[in-house]
């Protein structure tokens, strides 16, 4: 295993040192650091920041390869700085047994390129009438500990309260897709003033918080671990204040494009705009920077979710929904929070390493620690092309936008992913 000297390098945005990565590990932190044997990576001007975890990525592998496979998705990831990424159980067949999850690790392994943690899916098939096999995921290689239908609301609160209990037993987390059904029947964008102007379909806000503030009181009556996927809308938000003021064990996702883009963006009626939960207001948009910053939404995630070209090139009501992410959201985020390195490796890699449970990532480098790290450019910036993007599909939103901000290198356990901007492998 090749020895790497990263130099005169800011840790988390503190004063410019040296690290030192060797067998897989940290080895030394410290300014003038010497080692013969090791290759020299210069990091004057970058930051170093802990591996980047995604907690709601999309690999479609099995069923679709045709839009992403474990392997591209992976590849996605190391550039986008990522180190770990936890993919959803929407694939075909179903994630919801121990076979499907433990061949989905097992593609992650093989890969390579960052560690890749199965999702379980709570109710068999995404069906939402009968609870999936979770404690054989759960004790299957995989070791899958978050369970979730996503794309799909766990509609029924009577399995909801059962997937909660079940999950107790083994500190699991079941993270829900938060949109009541029968509020978004026909739903093609946000319910507000230009799904009216447009004559669309509205999806309304409260559909999205009515099942949050159902959820919380859920976990809080069965003392287990709730996350709640994609929040989108300001009601949501205070939802969430208020069920943690209580001390309900609840934490909250937002995506970069919920952060950045608005319902105004329908006013194209390009595809790539639509996106479940959709593209809200301007004032959502604030209220979820300002929930982020606080910490009532507590981390980043990605829901990478991409498709091929025939489900996004044709007319918006028969579009997918989705957007990719993993090569973007680090610098949606600079955009968004401006270099605050702190808040920035917090959200994006140390808390959801915690809800995950990935005792390895999400860890400042500091001597001792697993090397899983990335180093950005904060100075650079570049025009986003979506024929360069490593996943297989094309349906960014950021298509020629000029975004802060550029991957140079990504380390898995000492292991360089991704040098000079490129990938390794």
């Amino acid at each position: 295993m090749t020895a790497y000297l990263i130099t005169n390098v800011s840790v988390v945005g503190a004063a410019p040192t040296d690290l030192l990565i060797r067998d897989g590990v940290v080895a030394a932190v410290g300014a003038g650091l010497s080692a013969p044997d090791a290759a020299v990576v210069d990091g004057t001007g970058l930051v170093a920041l802990p591996g980047l975890v995604d907690l709601h990525t999309h690999l479609r592998e099995p069923g679709r390869e045709d839009a992403e496979t474990v392997e591209s998705g992976s590849r996605a990831a190391a550039l986008g700085g990522y180190t770990a990424v936890c993919a959803m159980a929407n694939t075909s067949p179903v994630a919801d047994t121990a076979g499907v999850v433990e061949q989905v690790w097992r593609l992650g392994r093989e890969a390579g390129l960052v560690d890749v943690q199965p999702i379980g899916a709570v109710t068999a098939g995404l069906a939402g009438e009968r609870l999936a096999e979770l404690g054989a995921m759960a004790d299957s290689a995989a070791r899958v500990r978050i369970f979730s239908d996503d794309g799909h609301c766990v509609a029924d609160p009577v399995l909801m309260r059962r997937a909660l209990e079940y999950v107790k037993a083994f500190d699991g987390i079941i993270a829900q897709h938060a949109e009541e059904p029968r509020l978004t029947e026909g739903a093609q964008m946000h319910e507000g003033e230009v799904s009216t102007r447009l004559g669309l379909t509205g999806w309304p806000a409260v559909a999205e918080e009515a099942i949050i503030a159902r959820d919380v009181l859920l976990a809080e009556h069965v003392g287990s671990r709730l996350h709640v996927c994609h929040v989108s809308t300001a009601g949501s938000v205070e939802v969430l204040r208020q069920a943690k003021a209580r001390g309900v064990r609840v934490t909250a996702e937002v995506t970069p494009h919920h952060l950045l883009l608005t319902d105004v963006k329908a006013e194209t009626y390009d595809p790539v705009y639509k996106v479940n939960p959709p593209l809200r207001t301007a004032t959502d948009v604030a209220a979820l920077r300002a929930a982020l910053a606080e910490g009532v939404i507590d981390i980043v995630a990605t829901d990478h979710a991409p498709h091929a070209v025939e489900d996004k090139e044709c007319e918006w009501a028969y579009a997918r929904p989705g957007m990719l992410g993993l090569e973007t959201a680090l610098s949606i985020a600079l955009d968004v929070l401006g270099p605050q390195w702190d808040l920035i490796a917090e959200r994006m890699s140390r808390a959801p390493a915690r809800i995950a449970g990935l005792d390895s990532h999400g860890l400042d480098p500091v001597t001792g620690v697993p090397a899983n790290l990335t180093l950005i450019d904060p100075a650079a910036r570049r025009t986003i092309e979506p024929a360069e993007l490593a996943s297989r599909s094309r349906n960014t939103p950021y298509a020629r936008m000029t975004l802060p901000g550029r991957i140079v290198a990504t380390f898995l356990r000492g292991e360089p992913t991704v040098l000079d901007g490129k990938a390794v492998k």
